[in-house]
């Protein structure tokens, strides 16, 4: 697959992320979040066997081990992160979550060791300072939910990094599903474990359409559909490119959550969003424009 074509799918993904922020905010709302992401890897992974479980018999230990790893970090992400949103907003929870295109590449030295170009660390620059102005952190501004969120940021830009580890060596449609089911067989049990840790005893959920919508969504599109996608075509760019393409997350996030819970923009965040913007293009283009150039070593 050309760079592109998987960049425009990694686009898509992009898209359908920013989305799940606000049904995740919305589903929250009626279940408690250890136990809506519970209810969401079990939605996922009963899904994924009844369409593929035979796939899962011929599993080799290596994809194995690659699908556990990257579901601690796949789990660890979306812990927090949920987590994070029971008392942050959606628009704050979005581009803080948008820090991981600042890690990644660091990330990326340290676990790949291969070097960086130099317009990608330019781009990582002018997109956090897009990010900063647009999130506007000062100390009174700062909650729980936003910490808890920006440390989700470190487990997504190990994900990133080890989803291009893992999969160079995939070529089949059988070991991409194999390594995304057992990412839902870490999730799983993790999101019940923290539910009977630290919210036993609680009232854990109210049924209503907006969870069952939500989970629905979360659990089939966001995370079977898109997490498919993903490990299956980012191997065709690179995690640093990737994470660039990701921090439009945000920003598809605050337009649909400014249309469905009415979280509108200031001057300042749009302002910090154009800059985002800018640096993510200076990345993707500045080595065409001016050659490859090496700035890590």
């Amino acid at each position: 697959m050309k760079p592109w074509k998987a960049e425009l799918l990694l686009l898509f993904v992009t898209l359908i992320w920013g989305a799940t922020f606000t049904f995740t905010k919305i589903g929250i709302d009626d279940c408690s979040p250890f136990l809506f992401i519970f209810f969401r890897f079990s939605i996922a992974l009963t899904v994924s066997l009844l369409i593929w479980g035979k796939h899962l018999l011929s599993i080799e230990r290596t994809t194995l081990i690659h699908g556990l790893i990257l579901g601690l970090f796949f789990a660890g992400g979306f812990i927090l992160q949920t987590l994070g949103l029971n008392y942050t907003t959606v628009t704050k929870s979005a581009f803080i979550t948008g820090m991981t295109v600042v890690f990644t590449p660091f990330v990326f030295k340290l676990v790949i060791k291969k070097k960086i170009i130099i317009y990608q660390i330019i781009g990582v620059i002018v997109a956090s300072i897009g990010l900063w102005i647009f999130t506007n952190p000062t100390i009174d501004n700062i909650n729980i939910g936003d910490v808890l969120t920006f440390f989700s940021a470190f487990f997504w830009a190990f994900y990133i990094t080890y989803v291009d580890v893992f999969t160079k060596s995939i070529n089949t449609f059988t070991q991409t599903i194999q390594i995304v089911m057992m990412q839902f067989v870490v999730a799983l049990p993790l999101g019940l474990i923290g539910y009977f840790i630290f919210e036993a005893g609680k009232v854990a959920f109210v049924f209503s359409d907006n969870l069952l919508i939500a989970l629905l969504f979360n659990g089939v599109i966001a995370s079977i559909i898109l997490t498919l996608i993903h490990t299956g075509v980012q191997k065709y760019s690179n995690p640093v490119k990737a994470a660039l393409i990701f921090t439009l997350e945000p920003v598809f996030a605050s337009i649909i959550a400014y249309y469905a819970l009415n979280e509108g923009f200031s001057i300042l965040e749009l302002i910090g969003a154009l800059v985002l913007f800018a640096g993510i293009i200076f990345a993707e283009t500045g080595e065409h424009i001016f050659g490859a150039k090496k700035i890590m070593k």
